[in-house]
């Protein structure tokens, strides 16, 4: 299968270049004002009630051609190429995004506005539930969102629009479809979606995708040098992976699922409901990459057997949801919404040998109800209201977390004013949420949080824009930082919560600046959060069943950085626009006070740098993108550095007109050079490398 995939490759390729040979005498007849009219969208950012008039808040948005280029099995690796941003990958099933060095329950990962609902914030090896293929678009709140989102978004948001619910009427029958097949991994993939007015009033969603991938190719052994040195140090002796070597065993990952939803659009306003499924399978390298003699509690250690294949785990999930929305709904208000979201998921992990393990389940519902008001002595705003419950629980080897319910509520206001010269806006929200650990003997945990922010839009003149944000956060410590106990192998630790923890605190500043002049086109941002009372893991340095123990704490920290976007018009080449881009993104997370002589946050992203060319035509677009990303020296307590990489990317598509229907046809390069990669921020980063180089042949429909 994998030399039918390769064989593909190359027709399509000779396809391309045939056709490219073909039209470039009608290429040289396009205008540069034809080729700006196929990037104008409008852009509404569904995920921030303030973005149409623009905010304070950093936020990125990919969507249209964009987002059909950088869209992949995660959400974090979809993302990770945009300032600000990385992956904590764990294979190329699971890859959580990482925003200004802050992860894990820190960034709320959301689909149409409403929680993902599933238990990605638990461990690393955990897929978020949220699949990017069927996404028209995706918004990252870059920095402390808590005032819409709960405290839980103290890091940011990212939310998928899926459009599964349909918000106003459509022009009959529209729809897309792709398909994608790589090298690396023999991956294939295809997705689906129709929406179609059923009547005046009634519109009908349809959408479906499936992936499946085997184990992916990487360049070299899966083990890090670094890893392979601290062994040799350690007087153990370093196995050559054999045949494994340059195959990731256990990244295998399939994905398969839909959605069916129904709306009525009238006059005022909307109502509507979806159904989705999701199912997934993937493999889990990452458990039994233990010390050797390590026994599981109650159970007699067994020698791994050649050829025995790796964990894996089963994902499913259900879930419906409700919007509706009314405009003018009384005196004094604009606008009425109201979201559900309600989820059955569960999830086993299961060895090699076909025993379940671990089961995870997490019934779980959210809420979210807003009104925005007319203008208040020339204040528009939007009040609000979230809820949510959830039920989780753990039964197997790996239930280092006890059952717990958790249910919390929150009120909000954001709102904002014009002047002449500047804009305001600010916001505030209260939020109470209960821990209620079902287990004997342990303890409910309730919290308070506030959340507070002010910020000042200065259009200097019709290019320039600068802003500024201040903002205090604070945010309820998790299940898994409160009530954790036991063995955790996806990251190869015994984790101990503290029930005694408090809540952690953030104040940060944030200094934008947009600049666009018909030629440059820059956005840069600097940004200072100021941490009081951070939760973390700390290495104790004792061990408990052959795994080093690590226990939650506090302490004061810091996060400090800068994003940096851009583009440059180089004028019109061969009846194209040719641009130059460019990017560059730094954090650095420090404690407070250091411990053991190191001050070092673990798994903060490295700096990195990238340049690229892009050249759109009427019928063709092709890119090319080439970035460095830095080694990561500064290690917390523990922590193995990592090696800097280069990261070479190709994207050719020509686009055919079928009336008012468009076929794309596309051949992509990812990690052109084959160099060994190694994401800082993912917790299996010694021992699991990014995919080596891959070549995907696709097409996509519009329609």
């Amino acid at each position: 299968m994998q030399s039918k995939t390769i064989t593909a490759t190359v027709a399509l390729s000779g396809l391309l270049i045939n056709v490219l040979a073909s039209d470039l005498a009608m290429a040289q007849n396009s205008t540069s004002e034809t080729n700006a009219g196929l990037h104008l969208e409008e852009i509404r950012v569904l995920a921030h009630p303030l973005s149409e008039d623009g905010t304070a808040q950093s936020i990125t948005v990919l969507n249209g051609d964009e987002l059909a280029k950088s869209v992949q099995g995660s959400l974090g690796e979809t993302l990770k190429n945009e300032p600000g941003i990385q992956s904590a990958s764990f294979g190329s099933a699971v890859g959580r995004p990482v925003i200004h060095g802050l992860g894990g329950a820190r960034v709320k990962t959301t689909q149409d506005r409403i929680d993902s609902l599933d238990v990605s914030v638990t461990s690393g090896d955990h897929a978020v539930s949220v699949e990017p293929f069927i996404a028209n678009q995706i918004s990252v709140l870059k920095g402390a969102s808590t005032l819409l989102y709960g405290s839980s978004a103290i890091g940011g948001v990212v939310d998928v629009e899926t459009g599964r619910i349909a918000k106003e009427h459509i022009d009959g029958f529209q729809g897309r479809a792709q398909l994608r097949a790589a090298d690396n991994a023999n991956a294939r993939s295809g997705a689906i979606r129709l929406d179609a007015q059923l009547s005046e009033n009634m519109v009908l969603h349809f959408d479906g995708f499936v992936s499946d991938a085997d184990d992916y190719d990487i360049p070299g052994e899966t083990e890090s040098l670094a890893l392979r040195e601290a062994e040799e140090a350690a007087g153990k002796e370093h196995e050559e992976e054999g045949e494994e070597s340059g195959v990731l065993v256990g990244s295998r990952a399939q994905r398969q699922g839909g959605a069916l939803g129904l709306s009525y659009v009238g006059d005022r306003g909307f109502f509507g409901f979806s159904a989705s499924a999701l199912d997934a399978e993937y493999g889990l390298f990452g458990h039994g990459h233990e010390e050797e003699g390590h026994e599981e509690e109650g159970h007699e250690e067994e020698e791994h057997e050649e050829g025995e294949e790796p964990g894996m785990i089963d994902m499913s999930q259900t879930r419906f949801d409700i919007e509706a929305e009314l405009d003018d709904p009384f005196a004094g208000f604009m606008s009425l919404n109201f979201r559900l979201g309600i989820n059955d998921y569960k999830h086993r992990e299961i060895e090699g040998d076909g025993v379940v393990a671990t089961e995870f389940n997490n019934d779980a519902w959210e809420a979210r109800l807003q009104l925005q008001h007319l203008p208040w002595n020339e204040v528009s705003g939007t009040f609000g209201l979230q809820a949510n419950s959830r039920q989780y629980s753990a039964i197997g080897e790996e239930a280092f977390v006890p059952p717990v319910d958790t249910e919390s509520a929150g009120i909000f206001w954001v709102g904002e004013r014009d002047f002449s010269s500047f804009d305001i806006e600010t916001g505030l929200r209260l939020e109470k949420l209960r821990h209620k650990p079902t287990a004997v003997g342990l303890q409910d945990r309730d919290f308070s949080t506030v959340s507070a922010s002010f910020g000042v839009i200065r259009p200097v003149n019709e290019q320039l824009t600068l802003s500024a944000l201040i903002d205090y956060s604070s945010r309820a410590p998790t299940i898994e930082e409160i009530y954790s106990n036991g063995p955790h192998l996806a990251t190869n630790s015994f984790e101990i919560g503290d029930p005694g923890l408090g809540k952690e605190r953030a104040t940060g500043l944030t200094l934008t600046a947009g600049f666009e002049n018909g030629l440059i086109e820059l956005d840069a941002s600097v940004y200072y959060m100021d941490f009081s009372d951070f939760i973390y893991q700390q290495n104790t340095l004792a061990v408990e069943d052959d795994l080093p123990v690590f226990n939650y704490q506090q302490n004061d920290a810091s996060f400090a950085g800068l994003d940096l976007k851009g583009l440059v018009h180089l004028g019109v080449v061969g009846g194209g626009d040719l641009d130059f881009t460019f990017l560059f993104d730094t954090v650095r997370g420090e404690l407070g006070t250091s411990l053991n002589s190191n001050d070092n946050l673990p798994r903060i992203p490295a700096s990195r740098v990238g340049v690229g060319f892009s050249w759109i035509s009427a019928a063709w677009s092709i890119d090319a993108d080439w970035s460095f990303v830095d080694g990561q020296q500064r290690t917390a307590f523990g922590e193995l550095p990592t090696d800097s990489y280069n990261d070479l990317a190709l994207y050719i598509g020509r686009t055919i007109q079928f009336g008012d229907n468009e076929l794309t046809l596309f051949l992509q390069g990812r990690n052109l050079t084959d160099e060994e990669q190694r994401y800082h921020a993912s917790i299996v980063k010694d021992i699991a490398p990014a995919a080596g180089r891959s070549i995907e042949i696709g097409a996509r429909m519009l329609f």
